[in-house]
């Protein structure tokens, strides 16, 4: 297995007033280039603090995080940047498009932040094709507000996807979805991960959606709780899962 995100006793402590909220205690972990993985629990478990962390987001109290093969706690500021905006995509549950932007104006935002014209031949080219592949062609004058939930949704995976980064972070994508909306971008970040060879990271309450992975982390209190090994599958029922779930009392 060739690691290309990992944690080595990964702790985090946030401070409230005269208090400490431990939010992550110790976590170990290795993740494989272009595999599936979903960090699933409760709310205020410490899944979402432990993407923030995996994905240069925030930095940990202790440990240490491997991203691409470089221990990334100890960065500089700017060379976390790049280092997140070349290897990374992140996808969120409120979507964050600029209302006032295009969906082609949205999805070319990394190219801009890179210090790149999204308007050259080139970057054009990666626009037009990552729509089409997220099936959103004739959207691309569309803004924000004329679009779905679900359609919202995939220009923001596009967004991520355009540069085609080596991992794509997702927390609750289909937390603000119906059941079909959520369904389209689950099978989109799968076809990312078996088709572009990209690895997805995916927070999730949801057992529906943790079935897309190939491993399933449950987090609870901080910790890594058990480590559930589905495989590679075609086929995404949550049955498998949630059995094994059940059978271990979670």
């Amino acid at each position: 297995m060739v690691e290309i995100v990992g944690a080595r006793e990964l702790a985090k402590t946030y401070r409230l007033g005269n208090s400490e909220v431990q939010a992550l205690r110790g976590v170990t972990l290795e993740v494989a280039g272009g595999e599936f993985v979903a960090f699933m629990g409760p709310s205020g478990s410490g899944k979402s603090t432990l993407l923030h962390l995996l994905g240069g987001l925030d930095r940990p109290s202790s440990g240490e995080v491997i991203l691409d093969g470089q221990a990334i706690s100890h960065l500089s500021d700017d060379d976390l940047t790049r280092l997140r905006r070349d290897k990374t995509g992140f996808v969120f549950q409120f979507f964050n498009l600029i209302p006032t932007l295009t969906v082609a104006e949205n999805v070319g935002l990394p190219f801009l932040v890179a210090g790149r014209d999204p308007r050259s031949a080139e970057n054009a080219a990666e626009i037009a094709a990552v729509l089409e592949w997220l099936e959103l062609t004739g959207k691309e004058r569309h803004r924000p507000d004329e679009l779905s939930g679900g359609e919202q949704q995939r220009v923001a995976l596009a967004r991520a996807l355009v540069m085609r980064p080596a991992v794509v972070f997702a927390d609750e994508p289909t937390g603000n979805l119906d059941f079909t909306s959520g369904t389209e971008v689950l099978e989109h970040l799968f076809r990312s991960c078996v088709q572009r060879e990209q690895t997805i990271v995916l927070v999730t309450h949801d057992a529906k959606a943790a079935a897309y992975a190939d491993r399933v982390f449950f987090v609870q209190d901080g910790r890594i709780l058990e480590e559930i090994v589905l495989g590679r599958r075609e086929e995404h029922g949550a049955k498998p899962l949630i059995d094994r779930l059940a059978q271990l009392g979670l």
